[in-house]
């Protein structure tokens, strides 16, 4: 693949490339009307998919940074998109073009000052795999074998003015109300800044992996501060499998098991005895060892939940606050879902659409052992998910609901989800008990 010479930072230059990519989808739209003429709906509307999304993904590619991070969580959301963008935009979980050798150096130059040759014993310049906000680079040092991971140029620089573009689109799609919903693209544009803060990262990477190595299973690279800075982070190379590699192979559903229950015991560490979870459970973020061991690679997105978010949201799902409908209400008003400024009409709408929602949310938190590879489930949490989109009644009241700390959490346990499912791990001893 060929590396990138630059990358667009002003902010004109990369509306110019939105737009001129709005214009091929609307060419695509023209010859989707011509092709429903000669055939049918449904192989004319599968064409316009595959059509956009290879348009909408081959510019966001060469823009990198924050929208194009905005695809790769997109790719998670299956619920949401046709099959073509997931398949399209998971492409930016590991395999974007890379920085050109010339800019790398440029990089290194800046923050250390001195060449990737000067600083390791060896650097292959060819990437060996690139995402969203960083592309990672193969090297030794003292008989180390390391992973260096290199932040492309502007991308912090950008993170506002594209979330800027973004927003509208965001909007239209997630049927968010344009009243009240700012603190919500705050708490986006805030992780999206943390993450591109390598030092952070590597505080959190440090700190987490030290608290979560008793746990079986799981594996974590050793970290080098002697070598990282703001935009660079190194790290040791793992061998292994990514995640939705491995999911394609022949395993036993033993290994299955033993994979997702090192998944949930690992997110339910973190969740509810560090308050601080990894809120990135993307499958390029995890390899699987020859041995069946979980490698987790990236702390880059992680979220610290507070307490007084923390407790009514575990409480629901914990207790059977579903069978007390004023403690129900009472859970939904600390979790901001209900207002006191709402009327009773709006009430008794928000009351009975998030009980059909926890309903669902709660089942493998009241099993003792839960089947992940149940399509039935994840059938069902599509479902809700289309009619939340599509509720026009929702309109008519404020749509912005809930605490802006649900948007990683929820993140973090939807995408863990995921994971287990598409890992088909049948058998998951899914008790807690909230701390």
């Amino acid at each position: 693949m060929k590396g990138l010479d630059r990358i667009p930072i002003k902010k004109i230059e990369r509306a110019t490339k939105i737009l001129s990519t709005g214009a091929k989808v609307g060419v695509n739209y023209v010859k989707y009307y011509g092709e429903r003429l000669i055939s049918s709906e449904e192989n004319a509307r599968n064409k316009l998919d595959e059509s956009n999304a290879e348009d909408i993904y081959n510019s966001l590619k060469e823009l990198k940074g924050s929208v194009l991070k905005a695809a790769q969580m997109l790719s998670m959301e299956k619920n949401l998109l046709p099959q073509s963008y997931v398949d399209k935009f998971s492409l930016s979980q590991f395999s974007v073009p890379p920085l050109s050798g010339p800019l790398v150096e440029k990089t290194f130059k800046k923050h250390f000052g001195k060449s990737p040759h000067e600083l390791f014993d060896t650097f292959t310049m060819e990437a060996s795999n690139a995402a969203s906000i960083g592309q990672v680079h193969k090297a030794t040092k003292n008989g180390e074998t390391l992973a260096v991971k290199i932040q492309y140029p502007g991308v912090s620089q950008s993170i506002s003015s594209d979330l800027a573009m973004v927003k509208p689109i965001a909007q239209k799609m997630f049927n968010i109300g344009t009243k009240d919903s700012e603190i919500y693209f705050k708490e986006v544009e805030a992780k999206l800044l943390e993450e591109t803060n390598y030092e952070i990262e590597l505080r959190n990477s440090i700190e987490i992996a030290a608290s979560c190595s008793h746990i079986p299973n799981v594996v974590f690279p050793k970290f080098y501060p002697e070598w990282s800075c703001d935009k660079i982070l190194t790290m040791d190379w793992m061998e292994g499998t990514h995640f939705s590699e491995f999911t394609k192979t022949e395993y036993s559903q033993e290994t299955a098991n033993q994979i997702g229950q090192t998944l949930w015991d690992f997110y339910m560490f973190q969740v509810h005895t560090l308050k601080k979870v990894h809120a990135d459970p993307h499958p390029g973020n995890f390899l699987i060892s020859k041995n069946s061991e979980l490698i987790v690679l990236d702390f880059g997105c992680t979220k610290e939940i507070p307490l007084d978010f923390y407790k009514p949201y575990f409480e629901l799902i914990t207790k059977n606050s579903l069978s007390h409908p004023d403690e129900f209400k009472q859970k939904l008003y600390e979790l901001e879902i209900l207002y006191t400024k709402d009327s009773k009409e709006e009430v008794e709408f928000f009351i009975k659409l998030f009980y059909q929602v926890f309903q669902l949310f709660i089942k493998p938190f009241k099993q003792e052992y839960f089947d992940f590879s149940d399509k039935l489930f994840f059938e069902s949490i599509s479902d809700i998910a289309q009619s939340l989109m599509k509720n026009q009644e929702i309109k008519k009241y404020n749509p912005n609901r809930g605490s802006r700390h649900f948007i990683y959490l929820n993140r973090a346990m939807i995408g863990l989800f995921n994971l287990l499912h598409e890992l088909k791990a049948t058998k998951i001893k899914t008790h807690i008990e909230i701390q």
